[in-house]
């Protein structure tokens, strides 16, 4: 798979990362979409690289991977700033 950064970076996971961290990033694609913080995506992240590919211990991520994990981060904090600008006040 090819990921595209918001910045136009393009990383193929195939080639730049180990199985352990497609592994770790399949998990945070789904954590993104539903955690409720940026604090708590950042917790998940930490978690999956400390337990590793079936708990097989601490991954130590690549640039590559650095790169992605960051623009994961982004977009989940512009997925939550949307959240909040588009909910309607309390009570409406």
């Amino acid at each position: 798979m090819i990921i595209t950064t918001q910045n136009g970076a393009a990383i193929d996971t195939e080639k730049d990362l180990t199985s352990a961290e497609r592994h770790i990033l399949q998990k945070l694609f789904i954590w993104k979409s539903l955690v409720d913080s940026l604090e708590a995506f950042i917790e998940k992240k930490e978690k999956a690289l400390a337990d590793g590919w079936n708990a097989s211990g601490p991954v130590r991520p690549s640039e590559a991977m650095r790169v992605i994990l960051e623009n994961l981060e982004e977009q989940v904090a512009m997925r939550l700033k949307n959240t909040l600008t588009s909910s309607p006040p309390n009570g409406c």
